[in-house]
Order: structure tokens, then sequence, then C-alpha cells
């Protein structure tokens, strides 16, 4: 009897436990929901032929000038560039033929490769390769399970040809373009790599800037990147130089001329690296000034940023941005960077997105340079974790470059200073979700912002989507619209959170600046509407008084998208690796040029670009998926347990897979195929579902007789409109 009684007890105590938890869950939501999730009234008067107007024409006086931008970043883009990225992706090899390469001898440095269609050049030297492959794993852990400090993912240490985890997607399958002999000398008679070609945006950038210009953009966002400028630690300070005296600019000359400059007969590469790498290149500043005079010249205003998710190497091997010295370290490659070029540039970003790359580098190993280990992981969040520690001497050294770019600023120049902020809308997917919500966001949204305020010219605004927390992991939720990089598509999310922001800091009067907004989407149906619609979510904020300088879109080409290789399509231009980086205009890089020139977006561009989606949706068309989703439903939420291919096919339709598909944490390597979804997403017309966790869907299933919420009227439908235009009569 006493066991049974104390059954009973325990059963009641656990009763009343569940009880207060569910209530107290159910009424935080309920004030998140007040506070995020309400429903509002456009201020677009969709009715109108025209629904947005920036002000893009600078002579026009009474009200502010708007600006239109293309950004991209040194890691994306840039050939011959030995940095933190390429030395991630060349680590931890699937194959044999791939483990073996860093110890070929030299003379097989070009190798075949049929896949590519030709000879390539191998990517590092055998010491480089061989040393790269013993470096410590690093510990990978999905990015919610470090905030909620619950479940930990470890990779297997070595991978098999079953089950193949690459440190960077789809960059290893991937096309690479033919290199030029003297990048092969170079390396064979150096040891040194020139790196990926990328973009070449390097040797070649005026590629990109004519495609930027053509689309009558007036700001074009870039970086310099800190590795090339201090490609070795300056353990004796700055006094030594890279190709000092007459050598100065010899690296650059050299591959402009013709082959036979380069041979051992004429110069003897080891030697001279040897005795005269030392800490800068100002040779590598003086192409970089070179470079933004170039920019200049197109007619474009240029936005800098000084650090843009790549550390150097070197600072990775110490701890980077946990250790104070990195602020000091960054503040030697910030004046050289100003000294060099202050006078010529109009925008300055110190930091794009520092909790994203702390939080992906510091707390789940995914990036190069963190190595976590179990103890970092476990207590990454609390006030004395590695995550407030890095976001700390980020914040110092944003205050220091501040005050160093101004103090150099001339009395005719007067540039603005900023970050790129990365927010993201995020909601919970099932009432127990909403802690992890709330801890990311008090994380994440407004801390960083808060440290350095009143350092600030301008707030810089990296918006993408939403995305929907679901235990450890985040859920694919499938009557949502998401990016070939697992992004999901919410415009209202943009409108949201610039309301937000403007609330928090227009004591200050900070103005804003949309620094990235993009998709990425190889098929181009999703990014026109896309494009359009964050736009009038923009336009709907300014409307409200929120003040926005400019926007800038991400990205002018197809390019490296940091672990996801090659994979996720975010240009507005093609690119085709396999013939030689021949660049193809997307359809949405007309779009975008015809509201750049108009700064308008027209009721009737609106309706072309959305009824051609849906009519995709209607019949049922599949686009590429970068994303491994497990069999919960989740993504970035990696099982060491099952192959990525394995546990996606599940949840394919009959006869389609991916057998061949080789993954990263989250990332494909050959994507997956996912139908268009019909849903309304655009601008004030997404309709918020309510939390779908099983106990909040009986929940509401029981309530719902009683329910006085009334049904949304629905709006005009204009996927089946006709659009009559003007005929054009031609002499």
């Amino acid at each position: 009897m006493a066991l049974i009684a104390l059954f009973v007890s325990a059963t009641k105590l656990a009763g009343v436990l569940v009880t207060l938890s569910v209530a107290a869950n159910a009424f935080s939501f309920a004030r998140y929901r007040r506070k995020n999730l309400q429903p509002f009234r456009s201020p677009i008067d969709e009715s109108s032929e025209t629904l947005a107007i920036f002000n893009v024409d600078p002579g026009t006086d009474g009200e502010k000038e708007f600006f239109f931008g293309l950004a991209t970043a040194p890691a994306h883009v840039e050939d011959r560039l030995d940095d933190a990225w390429l030395q991630f992706a060349e680590e931890h090899p699937c194959d044999k033929s791939e483990s073996q390469q860093g110890s070929q001898p030299s003379d097989a440095l070009i190798t075949s490769d049929s896949g590519h269609g030709g000879p390539h050049l191998a990517s590092s030297s055998s010491k480089e390769a061989d040393e790269r492959v013993k470096k410590k794993k690093p510990l990978k852990i999905a990015m919610e399970a470090m905030i909620r400090g619950f479940e930990k993912y470890i990779e297997e240490e070595h991978a098999t040809n079953e089950e193949c985890h690459h440190n960077v997607a789809a960059w290893h399958n991937v096309p690479h373009p033919y290199a030029q002999y003297v990048e092969f000398m170079f390396l064979q008679y150096t040891g040194w790599n020139l790196g990926e070609e990328r973009l070449r945006f390097w040797s070649d950038p005026d590629t990109e800037l004519k495609l930027a210009k053509d689309t009558g953009v007036r700001v074009f966002r870039m970086g310099i990147d800190w590795t090339r400028i201090m490609p070795k630690e300056p353990l004796n300070g700055l006094k030594e130089t890279l190709w000092n005296g007459t050598n100065e600019y010899l690296w650059q000359e050299t591959i402009r001329c013709d082959t036979e400059a380069v041979t051992p007969r004429s110069f003897n590469f080891t030697e001279h690296m040897h005795q005269t790498l030392n800490a800068v290149n100002y040779a590598a500043l003086e192409r970089y000034k070179w470079i933004i005079n170039r920019v200049r010249s197109f007619g474009m205003k240029v936005m800098l940023t000084l650090f843009h998710h790549s550390l150097p190497p070197w600072a990775g091997e110490y701890g980077g941005w946990k250790m104070e010295r990195t602020v000091d370290y960054f503040m030697d490659f910030t004046r050289l960077v100003v000294d060099s070029v202050s006078d010529i540039v109009d925008y300055w970003v110190t930091f794009n997105e520092p909790h994203v790359f702390c939080m992906l580098t510091y707390c789940a190993g995914a990036w190069p340079g963190g190595h976590p280990d179990l103890l970092e992981v476990a207590t990454s969040a609390l006030p004395t974790g590695v995550f407030n520690q890095a976001m700390h001497w980020m914040a110092i050294a944003h205050s220091k470059a501040f005050e160093y770019i101004h103090e150099k600023s001339s009395g005719l120049s007067k540039p603005l200073v900023g970050v790129a902020h990365h927010v993201s809308f995020t909601r919970p997917y099932g009432l127990f979700d909403l802690a992890a919500v709330s801890l990311a966001n008090s994380l994440t949204i407004f801390p960083y912002v808060d440290s350095i305020s009143n350092q600030l010219d301008f707030i810089g605004i990296n918006y993408y989507g939403q995305e929907v927390v679901s235990g450890a992991g985040l859920k694919l939720v499938e009557s949502d619209e998401y990016s070939e990089a697992g992004r999901g598509v919410y415009p209202d999310g943009l409108y949201r959170m610039l309301l937000q922001f403007h609330e928090r800091y227009k004591h200050l009067s900070i103005p804003f600046i949309i620094t990235e907004n993009g998709v990425a989407d190889e098929t181009d149906l999703i990014r026109r509407p896309y494009l359009l619609e964050h736009l009038l979510a923009i336009y709907a904020a300014m409307i409200k008084g929120v003040p926005v300088l400019g926007y800038l879109f991400w990205t002018i080409s197809d390019n490296w998208e940091w672990a996801d290789g090659y994979g996720p399509k975010f240009g507005l231009v093609a690119v085709d690796r396999a013939n030689n980086l021949a660049r193809i205009p997307r359809p949405s890089y007309h779009l975008f040029s015809k509201v750049v020139a108009t700064g308008k977006v027209t009721r009737l561009d609106r309706v072309r670009a959305w009824n051609e989606l849906q009519r995709a949706a209607k019949m049922g068309k599949t686009r590429p998926f970068y994303r491994a989703v497990n069999e919960d439903g989740l993504m970035y939420a990696d099982d060491h347990k099952k192959s990525g291919y394995v546990v996606i096919n599940k949840m394919l339709p009959s006869g389609v897979n991916i057998s061949n598909s080789v993954y990263t944490v989250g990332g494909l390597d050959e994507p997956m195929h996912r139908p268009y979804i019909q849903r309304d997403w655009r601008f004030g017309h997404y309709e918020m579902e309510g939390l779908q966790d099983p106990l909040s869907r009986f929940l509401r299933y029981l309530l719902s007789p009683f329910s006085l919420r009334r049904k949304r009227k629905p709006e005009r439908d204009d996927t089946d409109e006709l659009v009559f235009e003007p005929l054009e009569l031609s002499l």
C-alpha cells in the first residue's frame, strides 16, 4: 500500500509540474506572439500602379537620397588567395585520390581530371597538404544545440567511402577552371599556393565591376582580406615588409608577363620568398587601392568591409578573437588599410555579422579557426563563455577602428562607419521551443549593437529570411518556401525587424542601410518576387518613419558561399565554372536594373514575377535544395549515426534519391530537389501559423468551435490575372 500511495503522490506531483510547465510556456508564448507575430496592415497601396518610389535622383530637393548597391566579399570572389577558407576546404579529403594528393612529387602537380574537362592545378604543396590533414579535427555541433547546451553532434574521426564528411560542401565536386601555367610554375618553384580561382576578382575585377555598373547601382560593397595584407603573424611588429625595394611589385608584374618570364632560370622564387616574406604585403595594399579606384572609375561609390568572416590562419592557431592580442593585430591591419585608401572610400563596414562568425567558429566549430573543446561548447552561452568573450573583443576592435577612421578622414571626406549586423526572424515551431528562441534572440539581436551604439554612423542590416526553431535544429516547414540554402522566405520579417531596431535606437538618430539581402535560387523564379517583396517591406518601413539610406543586393555573380561551397546560387548572374567562368545574366539581373534605374516597384512587375512562380508551383515543378534534412525534418542537426543521404532519401518521393551525395554538417555536395510551394508569402500577405507541436495542435482542435478569431478576407488573386501591355508600333 505504501508503494501505491508513493506512486500516486509522484504521479500527482508530475501532473502538477507538467501543468505548470505548459502554463508557463503558454503564457510566455502569448507575450511573444503579441510582440512579434501580430498581423499588421500593410501601408502599401496595392491598388496603385506604382507600389513604391525610392528617391534615386540626387538632384531632387527636400527628400533624402536613396541608393542601390551590390555587395560581395574577398573570400567569395578573389583568386590567388591562400586564406583560411581555402585551407579549410582542402582538409579531410574523402576519397583515396584526394588524400594522396598531398604526397605526390612536385613533377606530378598537374593531374588529369576528366570531370573537369582537362588538367588542373593541385591546390597546395605536399608539405602544406600534409600539415593541413594532420590538424585537429574540429568539434561540430548544431548551432541550436550550442545555444541550448543539450546535445552535441561530433563528427567521426575518419570518414569512409559510404559516409563522407567535407568541411566545405559543393567544392571538391565542382569544376575548377583551368589554372594558368604561371600559377603552376609559382607553386612548383616556391611551394606557395596561389589559391582558388573563385571569380578572379583579384586579377580581373573589371568583369564583375562592369556587370555592377550596367545595373546602374551607385554603391559597390567589397572587402580587403586581412590574410593577404598580413600573411604572417607580426611578432616583430610591422617594420618588416613583403616584396621590399625594387621587387616590391614583382608578384603582380610577373603574373601579367608571359610564361617564359617565370622560370627558375630567370628568378629564384624560393630564395627570394624566404628572404623577404614577413609581416606586411604592401604590394597587395597597392593592388587593392588600384581596384578601389577602378570601382570609382566605373562611377560607383565604395563601401569597404574590413572583416568579412575571414580570420588569418595564423590568428586561428592561437585562438583568434578569443584573445585580446587579436584586437591589436586587427588595428595594425586597419591602420594600414585606412592610411592607404581612406580618401577614396565612402562607407566603412568594420565587421560583417560578428555574432554569426563567433557562433559558427568558436561555438559550433563549423568554420575555420575555431576548434572548440567540450568545455567551451558547454559553457559557450554563459556570460564568461567563448561567445561573449569573442564578441567583447570584436566590440572593442570596432570602437578603435571607428575612432581611427574618423581621425584620418580629411575635412572634405566624411565617410560613414558602421557594421553589417545579421538579423533573421526567428520563431518557435512548438510550445517548448520558445525558450531556445528567446535565448538565441537575447544573444544575437541587440547586444552587439547596444555595446557600440554610440560609435555608429549607420546600422547595416543583413536580412535573408526566417528560421523556425524545433528542438536542437531548424525545422523545415513543408508549407513554407525556402531558398536553396535553407532560409525561409519571409519579407514581412524585414519590415518587423526594421521597426524593432528603429524603436530601440531612434533616440540616437542612427540611420539604416540594408547591407545584404538576397536569395539562393538557381532557377531565378523565387529571386524576382523575393527582390520586389523585400523592397516593398523596406518602403513600408520608411513610410512608418524608419530612416533607410540604401539597399545592397547580395550578390552579383554566383560564388563561393562559405561552408556551402559553390552549391547555393545567390547571383543575379549565373557562372559557368566548366566554361572558364562565363557569366550569364539571369532575368532578375534585368529586373533589378530596371528598379535601380527608375527607383520604382510597379504593380505590373510584381504581378508578372509572382504569376510565373505560382505557375511553376501549380505545375509541380521542383528546384535545387542544398540543405541536409534529417528524418524529423530538421536542418543543421547532423546525426553522425546515419549518413545524410539515407536520412534524406526517406523524405523523398519514390524513385528520387541522392545516394551519390556527400555532405557537410547541413550542406550537400549535390542538391536534393524540393517543389515550389503554393503559399502567399508576398509582403503583407503571409498568414502566420500557430504552434505545430502535437499538444498545441490538439488544444487548437478542441478550442476551434469556440474561437472568436475572424478569418481573413481573401485578397484579390493576381495569379490568374491577365496583364495587358501597351502595343508598340515601330516604323
